[in-house]
């Protein structure tokens, strides 16, 4: 890699940073614990977790990791943390002191100079669009994704209709729909999804900030895998994000299989996202 390579990944990697700082304060409250910040969620939704402070320094030690740790526990929330690996080299040993488990994933950016990738047709009647705030396909493309999660890989599984609607009735009234309706008007949140008989079959968003957007959470009801679904809602993701003059579109990729996926609509990786948990729960994020 020469040193202009070098230096354009070094700028890259910045702007991610940016982005990863910048992107949940339009729902959380930042709190300082020196070379972390905890992102708490303000109200209901999928709970935020704790990353590297932007300009942090000094050094971060296990004592660090344990303090937010313990603010965590204290409010409830998962113990979560999640960097790039190239940007805070460090903080994986200290994390992995306090007994978390690190995982890893590649984090992939689209090739500016890549065509927008075409959406495929699909067979069956499935149409693959974005959703307006009053979409009445919203609240099951917001529900794919927490059965997508549960069995994760690219493996056809058995999740289905029937499991879907469960999901959609159990989350009926939370308000999960209403406040990803109001970030949509708002321009904070795309949604796309795979509709077939008026309910989402797979779904995804991304999160524009400025000139930078992330693609997450794109999950396929597990039932309906292997049929190019996840393709095409990340394509529809991509051209949506495009059309809104996004100059960097980037994801993180669950594991190899899917970044294989990925790299098909002209997505390269360029560096490894961690994510570190007490446990092993399915993660929102990263799988597909």
């Amino acid at each position: 890699m020469t040193s202009v390579d070098l230096d354009d990944r070094r700028e890259l990697l910045d702007r991610l940073e940016r982005y990863y700082d910048a992107v949940p304060r339009s729902g959380a409250r930042a709190e300082d614990f020196g070379p972390l910040t905890l992102f708490v969620r303000e109200g209901q939704g999928w709970p935020f977790y704790a990353r590297p402070t932007p300009g942090w320094s000094g050094a971060v030690s296990a004592a660090d990791v344990a303090r937010v740790r313990a603010r965590q526990q204290q409010l409830g929330i998962p113990e979560s943390f999640e960097w790039v690996a190239e940007t805070a080299p460090a903080l994986r040993a200290a994390v992995e002191e306090t007994g978390l488990t690190v995982h890893e994933h590649p984090l992939m950016v689209l090739d500016p100079d890549a065509s927008a990738p075409a959406v495929p047709e699909l067979a069956d009647g499935v149409v693959v669009r974005t959703a307006g705030p009053d979409d009445p396909v919203l609240p099951s493309a917001l529900a794919v994704p927490h059965l997508a999660f549960a069995e994760p890989g690219t493996r056809v599984g058995a999740a289905g209709p029937v499991e879907l609607g469960e999901v959609v009735r159990g989350h009926a009234g939370d308000g999960s729909v209403e406040r990803t309706a109001a970030r949509i008007l708002a321009g904070l949140t795309c949604v796309a999804a795979a509709v077939q008989d008026g309910r989402a079959l797979c779904a995804g968003q991304h999160q524009p900030v400025g000139a930078v957007s992330e693609i997450v959470g794109v999950g396929t009801l597990p039932a309906a895998r292997r049929r190019g679904l996840g393709h095409a809602v990340t394509a529809v993701l991509v051209a949506d994000a495009r059309s809104r003059g996004i100059e960097t579109v980037f994801l993180s990729a669950g594991d190899g299989d899917v970044a294989r996926v990925y790299a098909r609509l002209g997505f390269r990786t360029v560096a490894t996202a961690l994510i570190a948990e007490p446990a092993d729960p399915a993660d929102w994020r990263l799988a597909d």
